[in-house]
């Protein structure tokens, strides 16, 4: 019997992680609360519907999207006054139909944004004092999530996501004083798609996972060179001191025996000078 997989909140990886399970088999139903984005949908493949969650309800045309084998939450954070509130709010609305429709088993997209910029390298468990608000709200939902008595729920702690004509230089337009040393927590949406599908496949729950590609180059080296490739201005690099952090994925390597299509955020660059060069 073919699974159902509900994607809540079928935006940029969304869409690219339904296409995928769509081509393995899946029934794959996605969320947006566009009009336009529910046509882009429908003519995936991925069958679409409104849920618009709030921290006091849920919006929806049917009830029948949570009607699935896995749900997939991909909500993130707003940057927006007393998200720390109202984002776990949001969590509680989904973690009701959760429970009233006997979900058992549960992935929500978190962000390495939980730990804490300590200046040291950060695994599962080093979760202290997130920066800012939108990393302490999703710690939160993720506890919620864990908690569940009746449902399996796996955490994937992304960094940012890096992929396609998106250049990432575009994020520093315009920026000046950024400091050049810095490591960065990136992931290819490629990697993203792949982890997420084997996590459904291999059937792997209950468990929290950072993901990101080993590689760390500095933000000079890997900006810099993007800025040149998409012919963007390039930032303002400066040599001051800023508190850092070094994500490592040694767990999800270990467990799912995984292999990065891109360990090191550099190996896109290259891949993005070459689409630059061919057009």
């Amino acid at each position: 019997m073919r699974k159902t997989v509900s994607i809540l909140g079928c935006g940029w990886l969304g869409t690219a992680l339904g296409k995928k399970l769509l081509a393995k088999r899946f029934i794959v139903k996605g969320s947006t609360i566009t009009a336009e984005k529910i046509n882009e949908l429908e003519v995936t493949g991925i069958q679409p519907f409104y849920v618009k969650v709030g921290p006091d309800s849920i919006e929806m045309d049917y009830a029948a999207f949570f009607n699935t084998d896995v749900l997939l939450i991909a909500l993130p954070p707003q940057r927006i006054e007393n998200i720390e509130e109202i984002f776990p709010k949001r969590i509680n609305q989904v973690i009701q139909f959760v429970e009233k429709l006997k979900i058992k088993k549960v992935i929500l997209i978190s962000s390495t944004s939980v730990f804490e910029n300590c200046n040291i390298t950060v695994r599962e468990g080093d979760e202290g004092n997130p920066n800012k608000p939108a990393g302490r709200a999703l710690l939160k939902a993720e506890k919620m999530l864990m908690d569940l008595p009746e449902t399996k729920t796996t955490v994937l702690r992304f960094g940012g996501l890096i992929g396609y004509n998106r250049n990432p230089a575009r994020f520093l337009l315009g920026k000046t004083d950024v400091s050049a040393n810095t490591p960065v927590n990136l992931i290819h949406r490629d990697d993203c798609v792949k982890i997420i599908t084997e996590i459904i496949e291999k059937d792997i729950w209950g468990e929290i996972f950072n993901a990101c590609s080993p590689g760390h180059p500095t933000k000079k080296d890997f900006y810099t060179r993007a800025a040149k490739i998409g012919d963007l201005p390039k930032p303002e690099f400066v040599d001051k001191y800023e508190n850092y952090k070094i994500v490592n994925s040694d767990k999800l390597i270990e467990k799912l025996n995984y292999k990065f299509q891109y360990p090191n955020p550099m190996d896109y660059l290259k891949e993005l000078e070459e689409w630059a060069y061919r057009i």
